[in-house]
């Protein structure tokens, strides 16, 4: 959940390291950190976001090296503070390490290390590891390479780390187990980062490293690649697939504004060269293979978290619908944790715009004990999901800087939308006719949510209205209860207040007792499904005094004569309403958020990419 950049070569890499730390920002943000080696091993840490660290080093004149790393934390072990950031150096103070993830031994290890008369200045896990480090290359008289390897066998958990040290100036060591590292090669120098933002201004040609992989990075030699286990291994570099642009902000705001407003081309993206509406089919290549897998899966099982269980839930109303397979939708954290009825029959989709979350990846790791077959769909290329799974398909959404999501949700739906209708097609549970009709229809979506962001005024006017309260509630049914879901975890996520998602229906059965004045209640009522029984759930809320805001279909008069506010959106097909409906409820809390002066991108507590438990 952390960020890391590592940098070893001929430019000064101060401004690439803290450049690398505006990028990696939306990973963590608590506080950061930078080690330097020029001669001697400098650390310049400080609490609270990059910009506090800049402020700390300004002053100093001696910032002039060719290697060095950096990190910006979101704290597991310890309280943000100065004392906990990272770089953490050994006790000799000629090593130093960058770390993400939890080291779960890390008391057994920290209770040795002091009987060997280690001292602690930090609550961390990983000041044990970086001492351990220490002690294994003073008394096994191993190189750092090999101690480090040594190190990382006696660990419990989950890594990714760069050592420098102040002995080998011209040297990174770099490992991950179940965190995400990338590796940037360039003319005659290395990057290192959590994920390929820090370093695509500098190099297209990236090494992804695999699980319980280390590299030995030297000024002027050839990569080092081997496991922890001191098998050698190939190095395979990738071309990297990503436009500096879409790192930028494009003159919004903020990032998540950007990103809302990205919907059109990002969903666009998601269909393209996979939607033939001309053809009537869908193609799916990345789980072509697996077609019939799916269309005999005694059940499909999807697991994810946050945002992406909402699109999960939104799958298994598309799934069930349109090609009658029994679908379940499990809390990825909750699934490792018990003892699901799994076979070699059923097909594990598991959801995530990461590719990197802790919870999913560990459920796949389960149900890959059991048999199953695992697909996944991730927006991240090279991620660790896309390489545990059997097959799947990227959504192409672009780089999501936001740590709150929106196009990634959009784009996970529209992929399960495809999902969806291409076994309908293949099993035969829809007519061409119909399949012709909606691929034509879904082809309209993009031009609809370019038609729905132009609400802007009116949104801006409901979020003044409202953004002082402390508690909304949101209501949908069918294909728009998980929108509800999905509309409260964005109002409390970056605005801080309090939201809940209900069935509309279930409303009655606990809910309804907190209907007052000061209670607004959104309600999520396309003229879709049962659109008569939402106008009744509006009728009871409105006969409480409750303050209602409507998610209808232009023109619907019926529900506009009888609430306090009403946003439209375009008239389509209900499996696809999720699409248009979940943006005015992103730019809802948007403007909430920032009428209240949150950190909109980067909200308190969170991070985008949870990597631990």
């Amino acid at each position: 959940m952390c960020g890391i950049v590592a940098y070893l070569g001929s430019r000064e890499a101060y401004p690439v390291l803290i450049k690398g730390l505006h990028r990696l920002e939306y990973r963590g943000y608590d506080s950061a950190g930078i080690a330097l080696l020029n001669g001697s091993l400098s650390v310049y840490k400080k609490k609270g976001k990059v910009s506090e660290l800049e402020k700390e080093v300004a002053e100093n004149k001696n910032l002039h090296a060719t290697i060095g790393v950096a990190h910006t934390r979101w704290a597991t072990h310890g309280e943000p503070n100065t004392i906990n950031a990272h770089p953490h150096k050994s006790n000799n103070s000629k090593l130093a390490v960058i770390h993400n993830g939890i080291i779960e031994n890390y008391d057994v290890l920290k209770k040795a290390l002091i009987e060997r008369g280690y001292h602690f200045n930090s609550d961390t896990d990983t000041e044990v590891l970086i001492n351990l480090i220490e002690d294994i290359q003073k008394n096994e008289e191993v190189s750092l390479e090999e101690s480090v390897r040594i190190a990382l066998n006696q660990v419990t958990g989950a890594y990714a780390i760069v050592i420098i040290s102040e002995d080998h100036p011209d040297m990174l060591i770099a490992a991950r187990k179940g965190s995400p590292m990338v590796i940037g090669i360039g003319d005659g120098e290395f990057f290192v980062a959590s994920d390929a933002t820090p370093i695509v201004e500098y190099t297209k040609s990236v090494i992804y490293l695999a699980e319980e992989d280390m590299v030995t990075m030297e000024r002027g030699k050839a990569i080092r690649l081997k496991t922890i286990k001191n098998k050698e291994k190939t190095p395979y570099i990738e071309k990297l697939e990503m436009d500096l642009s879409e790192l930028e902000k494009g003159g919004f705001d903020h990032f998540m504004l950007k990103e809302i407003y990205e919907q059109p081309r990002s969903i666009k993206d998601t269909m393209r060269g996979r939607l033939h509406a001309d053809k009537g089919i869908v193609t799916l290549g990345g789980i072509a293979d697996y077609e019939q897998k799916l269309l005999n899966a005694r059940k499909i099982i999807i697991v994810a978290c946050g945002t992406s269980w909402h699109a999960g839930l939104v799958g298994e109303y598309l799934l069930e619908d349109l090609a009658r397979i029994p679908v379940e939708v499990e809390y990825a954290s909750e699934f490792r944790y018990r003892n699901p009825i799994i076979s070699e029959e059923d097909v594990v989709i598991a959801i995530s715009q990461s590719g990197e979350t802790a919870d999913t990846l560990a459920a796949i790791s389960l149900a890959k004990e059991k048999g199953a077959t695992i697909l996944g769909i991730c927006n991240v290329v090279g991620s660790s999901i896309a390489r545990a799974t059997d097959a799947g398909s990227y959504t192409h959404a672009g780089p999501e800087i936001g740590v709150a999501s929106t196009k990634a949700f959009t784009s996970q739906v529209t992929l399960l939308t495809l999902i969806a209708l291409r076994l309908a097609q293949l099993k035969g549970t829809i007519t061409k006719s119909k399949m012709v009709q909606l691929l034509n229809e879904m082809e309209t979506i993009p031009e609809k949510v370019e038609k729905t962001l132009k609400s802007a005024a009116l949104i801006k006017e409901i979020a003044k209205e409202f953004k002082d309260v402390r508690n909304f509630l949101y209501l949908g049914r069918g294909y728009n209860f998980p929108v509800a879901l999905e509309g409260a975890l964005k109002l409390k996520e970056i605005s801080y207040i309090h939201a809940e998602g209900y069935p509309a229906a279930e409303m009655k059965h606990g809910p309804i007792a907190l209907i007052d004045k000061n209670m607004p209640v959104v309600f999520i009522a396309p003229n879709k499904g049962i659109y008569d029984k939402v106008v009744s759930n509006i009728q009871e809320v409105k006969a409480r005094n409750g303050k209602v805001i409507a998610i209808v279909t232009e023109g619907d008069e019926t529900v506009k004569g009888m609430v306090d506010f009403v946003i439209e959106i375009p008239e389509t097909e209900e499996l696809f309403t999720p699409l248009l409906a979940t943006i005015p409820l992103q730019k809802l809390a948007y403007h909430i958020a920032v009428m209240r002066g949150c950190h909109v991108d980067q909200p308190r507590n969170l991070a985008k990419s949870v990597t631990v438990e």
